[in-house]
């Protein structure tokens, strides 16, 4: 069979506004076909199918018809103004109607063979008004639930579909989930070209709600299950439950905010980017460490999210105070921005889907999480270590740096974590007690740093009312000294060199008296030689002188006596 030059065509898809959804089903949902949302009661079926329609007319200028057998027009229009946006005015534009259809079983009365013709007379009628481009039918069951005749009403499901399908309407059909089935007649999901099956599930008194693509003809799509959420601004998805290792890093270093610290990470301070863990038992100034990179951040003009699982912001910033960091003025600047929320009022991937939300809203530079510890209390072990992997994950490909602190607990191996992240991240900070002498201090120390020359030494971490300090333990031959041990040697050590000192002295005075003495001696010698000389020179010059008059007389006389 010869090979045509031309390529497919391609399935055309509709987008659907939503946050996140669209990546899941690379690019939105099949245009001019049918798809199905199905799901229990209450895990947001109506509310993606109305945004659908609400954003379609807003964002993407295509009218839609909401044709609805539960809630009246009114309860719709209240629901939907919870999320921000203002339904009588997409009306009064033409953009959207809203349609309701009453169904009651005790009013409806069988008679023969019947079909569902008048709803297709009335769904046209109300296409044709606005020129409508997409379509929700909310909720398909209710339909069944008045009609008795199954046969008849699959026949004219399966009409219903086929009759949207040919008009090119994009639609979205809502559907109870059945016993054992992604809907309750079953029929549903198989004449629909996508389904999308959404799931409110309880573990440990806590709710998530996830979705997941089950099916999309002609068109690649994920197929995992992802989490998502609902709130003022309506649905996110959260595109992803791993991400790739495809993302580039940064050499550039930025500061802990502790020059000590600086100094022990090969003088510059982390990675920007990278993923820092900082753990310790309770007590050992954590919070604190973490506080200086928030400062350090926000006085290079970043922003930082500071994600708090214990403590309310207030509390943080009053406690900082203490330490003399000043964290409320990044705030009132909105360069730091603090979520304190107990880990048990969402689920796991509530709170990936929350963190995800704000960071992609807040842009910051770094994010702490303290403590990833607790994030355990709202599911199991293993579920919050594959949280926080990807949340990892999410950090390094959008360059964040990340700053996790993890709670340990006494007696435990502090050279690991319960959440397994001691091999992803990419700097691990330990923060230890020492007790020595009736007490008990801290000292920190770099377990681990990817890509650069790190301290090999245990710093003794003092936390003080100007911030922290990090001092050079004593090392002796008494092993290594903390705290007032410490305090104690460095004294002895200080009495012993003034002792030493002190004689030093004495003896370099000593010295110099006996070199000035000795100097006296010499110049008195000196005195002394020099006398004599002078005494000898006089003599000699008297003994000339004496001969010379000697001579003289002895040639006075001779010439005297002729």
């Amino acid at each position: 069979m010869a090979k045509t030059a031309s390529s497919p065509p391609l399935l055309k898809k509709a987008p659907t506004g939503i946050t996140g959804l669209d990546e899941i089903t690379n690019g939105g949902v099949p245009e001019g076909r049918p798809t199905l949302v199905c799901g229990s009661a209450g895990c947001g079926k109506s509310l993606l199918a109305i945004e659908f329609l609400i954003r379609g007319a807003i964002q993407y200028n295509e009218p839609g018809v909401l044709m609805t057998f539960e809630e009246g027009v009114e309860d719709i229009k209240k629901n939907v103004a919870s999320l921000g946006f203002n339904v009588d005015e997409l009306i009064a534009k033409k953009k959207l109607i809203i349609d309701y259809v009453h169904i009651e079983r005790s009013e409806i009365e069988e008679n023969g063979e019947y079909d569902l013709e008048g709803l297709f007379i009335r769904l046209g009628y109300a296409i044709d008004q606005i020129k409508a481009k997409r379509v929700v039918l909310d909720t398909i069951e209710t339909l069944f639930s008045g009609l008795t005749n199954q046969a008849i009403l699959r026949s004219e499901l399966r009409r219903l579909f086929g009759w949207l399908k040919e008009r090119g309407m994009t639609t979205i059909i809502t559907g109870e989930r059945g016993e054992g089935q992604l809907t309750r007649q079953g029929l549903e999901e198989y004449v629909s070209d996508c389904v999308i099956l959404l799931d409110h599930r309880v573990y440990g008194q806590i709710s998530t709600r996830r979705l997941r693509v089950v099916k999309y003809r002609g068109s690649t799509h994920g197929t995992n299950e992802y989490p998502f959420l609902i709130d003022e601004k309506g649905i996110s998805v959260l595109p992803i439950t791993a991400t790739g290792m495809d993302y580039t890093v940064s050499s550039e270093r930025v500061s802990s905010g502790i020059p000590a610290l600086d100094e022990m990470l090969g003088g510059e301070g982390y990675f920007r980017g990278s993923t820092v863990l900082l753990s310790g038992t309770a007590g050992t100034g954590k919070s604190s460490v973490a506080a200086h990179l928030a400062d350090a951040a926000c006085r290079r003009g970043e922003r930082c999210l500071y994600f708090s699982f214990e403590e309310s912001p207030s509390q943080i910033q009053r406690n900082m105070r203490s330490i003399g960091i000043r964290l409320d003025q990044w705030t009132k600047k909105g360069l730091l921005q603090f979520h304190s929320t107990r880990p048990t009022v969402h689920g796991l991937e509530m709170h990936l889907v929350l963190m995800h939300k704000l960071i992609s809203e807040f842009k910051p530079s770094v994010v702490i999480v303290d403590p990833i510890s607790n994030l355990q209390s709202a599911g199991t072990l293993e579920d919050s270590s594959s949280m926080l992997i990807r949340l990892v994950d999410f950090l390094r490909k959008e360059k964040i740096t990340g700053f996790l602190i993890s709670l340990g607990s006494m007696g435990n191996q502090q050279e690991s974590t319960d959440e397994g992240l001691s091999s992803m991240v990419d700097t691990w900070l330990l923060l230890r007690d020492i007790e020595l002498g009736g007490e008990r201090n801290r000292a920190l120390y770099v377990l681990k740093s990817r890509g650069m020359n790190h301290s090999n030494q245990v710093r003794e971490f003092l936390i003080s009312s100007k911030g922290i300090k990090l001092v050079v333990p004593y090392l002796g031959a008494e092993g290594v000294l903390t705290g007032s041990a410490r305090l104690s040697q460095e004294a002895r050590e200080k009495a012993t060199k003034l002792v030493l000192k002190d004689e030093l002295r004495r003896k370099e005075m000593a010295m110099e008296h006996r070199r000035k003495a000795m100097l006296a001696q010499i110049e008195a010698l000196q005195a002394g030689f020099k006398a004599e000389e002078e005494e000898f020179a006089r003599m000699r010059n008297a003994s000339q002188l004496a001969a010379n008059t000697l001579e003289q007389d002895r040639d006075a006389m001779a010439r005297s006596r002729k």
